[in-house]
């Protein structure tokens, strides 16, 4: 694989900004990882309805769940965020969660970015995450899945539109394929090989 090397298992975080239940946003994130395990990772889902973490406040002890979130973050080799369409960005509680993160835990990090939305025209909310990860100094993948439509194209049974099912499989794909993509010129000099599937323009 692209960047890592035959003795490294990739480990996958994704990190899921709704917090209802029966989250569509978190049914396609646990497609995005199981296609992650597929292709030789190992995986975690990060539930944020499980951690204590109030509204940031600088002046105020941070919570231990922020600690358990940025070590959690900071022993990912990729990072998927997900997050459902809310008012034509991300949702509060991801921005809340990313805040308590610092750049030391995504530097480096190969991040791949799923947008969830009831409406037609998804893809705002993945702009601006495209943007906080770069500002994050992480490496957010050309791939990214926008999914439209949600109430009809994911179910409990899954994701229902098969272009949007093999969208999603091709971002859990290119996590692992492309988990240690900030050192790829290194690894190519030191002999590294492997079938990276390229990422989409």
């Amino acid at each position: 694989m692209v960047g890592t090397t035959e003795s490294h298992e990739p480990h996958v975080v994704a990190l899921c900004g709704s917090l209802r239940d029966g989250s569509r946003t978190k049914i396609a994130l646990e497609s995005v990882l199981e296609a992650a395990r597929e292709n030789g990772a190992t995986t975690e889902l990060v539930d944020l309805r499980s951690y204590e973490l109030p509204s940031l406040n600088a002046v105020e002890p941070e919570p231990s769940d922020a600690d358990h979130l940025r070590a959690t973050i900071a022993d990912a080799d990729s990072v998927a965020l997900g997050t459902p369409n809310y008012h034509g960005s991300y949702t509060g509680a991801l921005k809340n969660a990313l805040d308590y993160c610092r750049r030391e835990e995504f530097a480096e990090t190969t991040v791949g970015l799923l947008e969830v939305a009831g409406g037609e025209f998804p893809g705002s909310a993945i702009a601006h995450l495209r943007t906080v990860s770069r500002t994050l100094h992480a490496w957010p993948l050309p791939t990214e899945v926008a999914v439209p439509n949600s109430r009809t194209t994911i179910t409990d049974d899954g994701i229902e539109d098969d272009a949007v099912a093999d969208r999603v499989r091709r971002l859990g794909h290119d996590l692992v394929a492309y988990a240690d993509v900030s050192s790829y010129p290194e690894t190519v000099e030191s002999g590294t090989t492997g079938a990276g599937s390229g990422a989409d323009d």
